[in-house]
């Protein structure tokens, strides 16, 4: 049975999200214990900063959640109110909407589907991705592509980083008079980056933990790149600051932004946090002279793009329906697979048996027509054998029923 489980931004504040959070660097070794520890045949886990979600095939889920509070060393009771367990098929229809950005913070935004294959690999790599769950993940990209080729999802879509930016205009009167510092160097950043810079800032800095990488960001925007270990000697420099690293403690305490905030005497700051776990303490965001944003807070502002994409929303479920019913069609096939092997197994055994002993009696110098004739008969009683007396045993509604499933299986015509 394939079944996910998870928590997200629908299910859970960000205080629980980022404490069942995985670093993308310890995935791995996360897939790794699962599969040692429970008894599940196939898993693959999405953790982005909106949700963590483990996708999974397996008699019962109840092992799972106890290895994923166990993970994280938290107590049953504070996150199982927050989680949310899809079975088949809804578990697909799950995949299916996530793929397609329809369970996004953001309806119809694009990067959620990056993260899921980027999940894949690592699974793939892991050697946790099964047959059923490369499947559904494969046709979890196919009806993402149909989803945004054929309806309107992505149309004027409000990127998160597109939400900053919008914030940060509530304050300055012009990005491009304010100095910016992104830290990280991942797909988020690089997104808020190229949203900054198209408003011309005055200022670009990189703050990464490896140095190359910040610096081969920073040149795309002609920047500058720092260490992480600097940011306590620039801080105060930047008039606006975007986070988002992988980090699972914060990067910027309340003691180093009350030392930035004086040496600016005051200046205002604007502050985005989009990392879960987050970057930034909390406490930052009661300073007067801060203003400090989460990734749930940049949720409210892109709620009014949302009404603009029911109609484009409703295309995309009907597209889903189907393929849902369409892969369920697929996992219910493979259930047939044993019993179509066995039968064949089975009526191959009969075939070489029979063969073998026609070759001994042509051996014996008994007539070809004669033995072509015995192999037939012999042949044919053995594979309708079991069948026959099948329906000769069987009474009532189950002879009614075999009686129905033989006239299918063999296209018999029984009428008159």
């Amino acid at each position: 049975m394939i079944f996910t489980l998870g928590i997200n931004h629908h299910s859970a504040p960000l205080a629980i999200r980022e404490r069942v959070a995985f670093p993308t660097e310890k995935l791995n070794q996360a897939l790794a214990d699962l599969t040692r520890k429970q008894p599940v045949k196939e898993v693959a886990i999405l953790s982005t900063c909106n949700r963590t979600e483990i996708y999974a095939s397996a008699d019962t889920p109840e092992a799972v959640i106890d290895w994923l509070v166990d993970y994280h060393q938290m107590a049953p009771g504070e996150i199982t109110p927050y989680l949310y367990l899809h079975p088949q098929p809804e578990a697909i229809r799950h995949a299916f909407r996530v793929a397609s950005g329809l369970d996004s913070m953001v309806v119809g935004e694009p990067q959620i589907l990056g993260q899921m294959k980027d999940a894949v690999r690592i699974a793939d790599e892991s050697g946790t991705l099964g047959t059923q769950l490369h499947k559904l993940f494969q046709r979890a990209f196919s009806v993402a592509k149909e989803v945004r080729s054929t309806t309107a999802i992505g149309a004027n879509i409000v990127s998160m980083a597109a939400a900053g930016v919008h914030l940060a205009e509530r304050i300055f009167e012009s990005i491009g008079q304010q100095r910016i510092l992104f830290i990280g160097a991942g797909e988020m950043i690089e997104l808020c980056a190229a949203h900054f810079c198209a408003h011309h800032p005055r200022q670009v800095t990189i703050a990464n933990r490896t140095l190359e990488r910040g610096r081969a960001l920073s040149e795309r925007f002609s920047g500058q790149a720092i260490r992480l270990d600097e940011l306590g000697e620039h801080l105060a420099q930047h008039d606006i600051v975007v986070s988002c690293t992988a980090s699972p403690l914060p990067i910027i305490g309340l003691g180093m932004v009350e030392r930035a905030v004086k040496a600016r005497r005051h200046r205002p700051m604007f502050m985005v946090d989009l990392a879960v776990p987050r970057d930034i303490e909390e406490e930052v965001g009661q300073l007067d002279d801060v203003f400090l944003y989460t990734v749930d807070d940049l949720a409210q502002v892109v709620e009014s793009g949302q009404e603009s994409r029911q109609a484009a929303v409703v295309d995309a479920e009907t597209i889903i329906a189907l393929r849902v019913q369409d892969f369920t069609a697929w996992l219910q096939s493979r259930d047939t697979v044993p019993v179509i092997r066995s039968l064949r197994d089975t009526a191959e055994r009969m075939r070489r048996h029979e063969i073998e002993h026609a070759m001994k009696l042509l051996a014996k110098g008994e007539p070809v027509e004669k033995v072509l004739e015995h192999l037939s008969l012999r042949l044919t009683n053995k594979l309708l054998h079991a069948p026959t007396q099948a329906l000769n045993l069987a009474e009532g509604s189950e002879r009614h029923a075999l009686q129905l499933a033989a006239a299918r299986l063999f296209h018999l015509h029984t009428g008159d």
